[in-house]
């Protein structure tokens, strides 16, 4: 016959075990692809500064790209630029997407992006935090949403890019279908 002290011991063990599995399974998120919390569209408008667009550009290379290939390799652009609800460039900005992007690969064209939506209008107050690789020849590119404040606080998601326009290297708009997974 076992001692109380060891009775005991066991005793604690298990209900310290069971309480850890079913606190951590009863907070456990299932996330449904399918679902998300919150989803909405945008347009992301970027007008390249060529050096005599002052007042129109949104956008400019703060590195020129390197002689290594054909595809911009090495060139860094920072922007701010207008988010809209429709197509049109000119229609009232309900978010502005402010960070930077540049191209990372020798080869093809392809950018990496890091970013914040900031948006200050009757919509919605806060910030959306993106990131990720975009694979420019690709249709439609998935990039991480990794946080949030404001309305968005906290918030993880995908942004799908697709390609709208594009006018050379001066002007592109990309349709961006925001979907948040968790929303708080």
């Amino acid at each position: 016959m076992r001692s109380p002290v060891v009775k005991s011991c066991c005793v604690l063990f298990l209900i310290l075990f069971l309480s850890r599995h079913y606190s951590v399974s009863a907070t456990k998120k299932i996330l449904n692809p399918k679902k998300p919390c919150k989803r909405f569209i945008l347009n992301y408008h970027d007008i390249l500064f060529d050096g005599n667009d002052v007042a129109n550009a949104t956008s400019a290379a703060t590195a020129n790209a390197t002689k290594l290939g054909n595809t911009d390799f090495g060139k860094l652009v920072v922007f701010d630029d207008p988010m809209t609800k429709d197509q049109h460039l000119l229609s009232h900005p309900v978010a502005r997407a402010q960070g930077f992007y540049f191209y990372d690969m020798k080869t093809t064209y392809n950018a990496w992006f890091a970013y914040t939506l900031v948006f200050n209008s009757s919509d919605y107050k806060g910030t959306l935090n993106i990131m990720g690789a975009d694979m420019m020849r690709e249709k439609a590119r998935d990039l991480s949403i990794v946080g949030g404040t404001g309305d968005f606080f906290m918030t993880r998601g995908i942004v799908t890019f697709q390609t709208d326009t594009q006018e050379g290297t001066k002007y592109f708009r990309l349709k961006m279908d925001i979907k948040l997974y968790e929303c708080y």
